[in-house]
């Protein structure tokens, strides 16, 4: 997993521009309005041939409320922001605005990030003209060492300000190495009951239980034994969809959540079956897809259904009208209050785990391929012939398969479609995302 490089300070320092600079796209909105930046952000960059993951977050308060709050509320608010980054990355990036002298808000962060063992970068923002340069020392008096006057909107001084920062990024085989066993997320948005379930699989109260949306900040890693198997256990954070998310601590919350996701092998994302499938359901697994994770679809709750001969067939068809980007996921009915069936999810798991890991054989693949092509040629016009020359599982956990074409631009989606429901028929992959890449034999194409 990357290092963590979390872009902090007060609204209208810069933070979102850096952001932008430093991942090369304008994926941050930037406006000169403080609080613009509401949302949770991250993008992968590299500097030196270090590559590291960046985080924007949001202004340590928003102007209105900047307005409304009493001094000691802010101070209280500002630090805990600073706790919370300091508690995620690995190194703090604490950017101030470079046109002011240091702000009490300002000390206030620093007086947190005094007493973190994470290291600390002072970026002195807005540092373009050499007055401001000059005046940068000002920042001393904030305790944090050296400041590095640059400017995000210009580039001025940003190189600098990267060469300090990946002075201090944990380098290979700094970090313990985690035990190699199958890692297993419970997601969800808030209140479908995860940390239900996680206790409920443990067997004892390791999370906190409560029906109110959010109580879960941290992701927690529990290990457990089941069928012989050891077992990592992640419970997490509810994931609301990006609109939806409230600045502070809920943003961390989910940042960590999808954390969370991206180090575990499995997520079983878990829908309530009393509100049924929503956006925001979809949002979450539509994330574990994209970052190539087995998944399995958990339906909580299933007590509280009134059901009949039928219930469970129409859950299926409203799932296939939810997820229609996962046909592949198994599904399960479970009530993490009463037990029913929840053993079910590590059984179902695991194996999902284990297809993430199957390699075909080349030889298999092929034969499959020349079948398909066979049955179904794949559709072309005379200027735009595509002939499949051979294929190849070039990787796993997910697994990814090349495919070796005369003209890769002129395969059709729907026959790519076409492809992968054949490579399923054959070697089903559970739960498992397959990615198809098509290529051209020829070094220029």
């Amino acid at each position: 997993m990357k290092p963590i490089v979390a872009i902090i300070g007060r609204p209208n320092a810069g933070k979102s521009t850096l952001f932008n600079r430093l991942i090369g796209e304008q994926r941050a909105i930037v406006e000169d309005m403080p609080g613009t930046t509401r949302d949770r952000l991250y993008g992968d960059t590299e500097w030196l041939g270090h590559h590291f993951t960046l985080i924007d977050t949001g202004g340590l308060q928003d102007e209105d409320e900047y307005d409304r709050l009493a001094p000691s509320t802010i101070s209280e608010r500002t630090q805990l922001q600073a706790q919370l980054a300091m508690d995620e990355a690995d190194v703090i990036l604490f950017l101030v605005d470079g046109s002011t002298s240091p702000t009490a808000a300002d000390h206030d962060v620093a007086d947190v990030l005094r007493s973190s063992e994470k290291p600390v970068v002072l970026g002195v923002n807005k540092a373009e003209s050499q007055a401001r340069q000059e005046n940068a020392i000002e920042f001393y008096e904030l305790g944090l060492g050296e400041p590095i006057p640059f400017s995000s909107l210009h580039g001025i001084g940003t190189g600098d300000l990267l060469d300090v920062v990946v002075e201090h990024l944990p380098t290979v085989g700094e970090e313990a190495e985690e035990e190699e066993i199958p890692s297993i997320a419970i997601v969800g948005r808030p209140n479908v009951g995860k940390s239900e379930l996680v206790n409920r699989l443990i067997g004892t109260d390791r999370s906190i239980v409560s029906n109110v949306a959010g109580t879960t900040r941290d992701s927690i890693d529990t290990v457990i034994e089941w069928a012989g198997v050891r077992i990592k256990l992640i419970d997490t954070a509810g994931i609301r969809r990006r609109g939806s998310i409230e600045p502070g601590i809920e943003r961390y919350s989910v940042m960590r959540s999808m954390r969370a996701i991206d180090r575990a092998d499995v997520a079983v994302v878990l829908v309530d079956a009393v509100e049924g499938f929503t956006s925001q359901d979809a949002h979450v697994a539509g994330y574990v897809a994209e970052r190539g994770k087995g998944i399995v679809i958990a339906i909580n709750k299933w007590d509280a259904v009134e059901k009949d001969s039928h219930t469970i067939y129409a859950f299926q068809r409203e799932a296939t009208e939810a997820f229609p980007f996962l046909p592949f996921a198994p599904m399960l009915f479970i009530s993490a209050l009463t037990g029913q069936r929840v053993h079910d999810v590590l059984e179902t798991a695991l194996l999902v785990a284990d297809e993430r890991l199957y390699r075909v054989p080349t030889s298999e693949l092929n034969r499959m391929l020349k079948e398909a092509v066979a049955a179904h040629p794949p559709p072309s016009k005379p200027s735009t012939w595509v002939k499949f020359l051979y294929v190849t599982q070039v990787d796993v956990a997910p697994p990814r398969f090349v495919f070796f074409v005369s003209n890769p631009k002129n395969v059709h989606f729907s026959y790519k479609r076409y492809l992968e429901n054949e490579i399923r028929s054959r070697w089903p992959f559970a739960g498992t995302p397959i990615i198809l890449h098509f290529r051209s034999r020829r070094r220029d194409d």
